[in-house]
């Protein structure tokens, strides 16, 4: 049984919905989940709430019978973290020792995390449209992580220093530029996850050897969207999906001076197994709130 994956995107005054959605087999049991993320990127300063809400309904895709609901915040957080974990571990530099860090939000703590787990890394900077959050932020990873984590105004400068780059902020508009990025960086754009979003120049991925979590959707709405309605980029340009990286049935980085990106716009198959995976360990644990769905 086969249930594609599909993907809506609703605009707001000051922010926007999205919802996505698959079904996936896993040991013998079919599911489908629907997940819902609000994403106002102003929350913060607004009502101090945070910029990301939502909840991830998940069935039995046998029978259509609903058997969670679950927040969304941390698996979206979590699993897009992973993403990146997975794709730098074929697409950086092995020997990568510096990284920039663009956007300093929970998604920007938990993808510097991931990156720790999988690259040696030794020195940090970290950029902001607020200084002051990229300020607490590097105190905070400094403190829990046991390496140089710096504040810095000039992401430029920062991105010329670094090995790899992640920018998952909510930018509508390039903030790293092509000239900026030396051979042989690994660049991850998180932030795109809609067709206004924008955080790469399109001429670095005209350059570089371009991975995508899902072709399709980054062509629609990712920082490849850009590149291709720019006319720099065609889809059939681009090297792989993830997945067909991971499977090897196409190479990741082939030298130590390609430019390697990652469109990581969020697939929903993602969201899937990772619903799956808090569900069954909340029906393991008993650490669970049961409700009847229906009468």
């Amino acid at each position: 049984m086969s249930l594609p994956p599909a993907i809506l995107g609703v605009r707001a005054e000051n922010g926007g919905f999205h919802v996505k959605a698959a079904g996936l087999k896993l040991a013998g049991r079919s599911y489908f989940a629907a997940k819902t993320n609000a994403n106002f990127p102003g929350n913060r300063d607004r009502f101090g709430l945070p910029t990301i809400q939502g909840i991830v309904l998940l069935f039995d895709a046998e029978s259509g019978i609903p058997v969670a609901i679950l927040d969304s915040i941390e698996i979206t957080i979590l699993r897009t973290g992973a993403a990146t974990a997975v794709a730098a571990r074929r697409l950086a530099r092995p020997d990568s020792r510096t990284v920039t860090v663009a956007g300093c939000g929970e998604q920007g703590r938990v993808q510097l995390a991931a990156l720790m787990t999988v690259l040696p890394l030794e020195r940090v900077f970290v950029f902001d449209a607020d200084p002051d959050r990229a300020l607490r932020f590097a105190d905070e990873r400094s403190r829990d992580l046991a390496i140089p984590v710096e504040a810095v105004t000039d992401l430029a400068a920062a991105v010329r220093s670094s090995d790899a780059c992640v920018t998952c902020t909510p930018s509508r508009q390039p903030i790293v530029w092509n000239d900026d990025v030396r051979d042989g960086t690994f660049l991850a754009a998180v932030g795109a996850d809609s067709a206004e979003k924008q955080e790469l120049d399109p001429r670095i991925l005209a350059r570089a050897k371009v991975v995508a979590d899902s072709l399709d959707q980054c062509v629609a709405i990712g920082d490849l969207h850009h590149a291709v309605a720019a006319g720099l980029v065609k889809p059939s340009d681009v090297h792989a999906e993830l997945a067909d990286v991971v499977d090897g049935r196409k190479p990741g980085r082939e030298s130590a001076a390609e430019v390697t990106v990652f469109d990581s716009t969020g697939t929903a198959l993602q969201d899937v197994a990772a619903a799956v995976a808090v569900y069954e360990k909340a029906l393991a644990s008993g650490h669970r709130t049961r409700f009847r769905f229906s009468a």
